[in-house]
């Protein structure tokens, strides 16, 4: 019985070349491939794959936001990240969204492989160095502090910001000014940059 994988990642030429390459395995069947989040979040419930293989920065929605939706859904799916950040905040939060897998894309195929097969059989694969890290420094931000100044640091302004979350304006400017001072920086770009650098967005 293959194993059935659903690989989410939105760029087409690491997309293809992922699937080709876990395709190669004998016991490992790539059945579909998303270029977003959405997509990902809607294949995992019509092709019920036994393992989704996400990035974590996508469009629509990020990899971390899909596994925690799966999760809340109680769907069936045990989530793989596969990313470049190897940052412990990235890690933790992954871990709170229940993923059974946090897997760097520089890591070697066989490695990849190897996790998927562990990850299928009920295991948990963390990149070690990463897992003692990730418990060093805490993510100060809550969730709606996070999505404001991930829009903030995307260049959106308060009243694109508001819409988007149906949110007031009012609300919005606490929340990135408790953000800005929670992370000690200047102003919302800083802050963005020093969130995104710990792996905090």
């Amino acid at each position: 019985m293959k194993i059935r994988i659903l690989v989410a990642e939105d760029q087409a030429m690491v997309r293809g070349a992922l699937a080709a390459l876990l395709e190669t395995e004998a016991d490992l069947n790539v059945v579909a491939q998303a270029q977003n989040g959405s997509e990902a979040m809607k294949l995992a419930v019509s092709e019920k794959p036994d393992i989704l293989l996400a990035d974590i920065e996508m469009p629509e929605m990020t990899g971390l936001e899909v596994a925690a939706e799966i999760q809340r859904r109680k769907l069936p799916v045990r989530v793989a990240i596969l990313t470049t950040f190897a940052r412990a905040g990235y890690l933790r939060r992954a871990l709170d969204a229940g993923v059974s897998g946090y897997l760097l894309k520089d890591a070697p195929a066989a490695t990849l492989a190897n996790a998927i097969r562990r990850i299928h059989a009920g295991g948990r694969v963390i990149d070690p160095e990463l897992a003692a890290e990730a418990w060093t420094e805490p993510d100060p931000l809550t969730d709606r502090e996070r999505q404001v100044l991930r829009y903030a640091g995307e260049g959106a302004s308060g009243s694109e910001i508001a819409e988007r979350l149906n949110l007031s304006e009012g609300t919005v400017r606490n929340y990135l000014s408790e953000a800005i001072s929670k992370l000690g920086a200047s102003n919302r770009t800083e802050a963005a940059r020093i969130a995104r650098q710990k792996g905090w967005l």
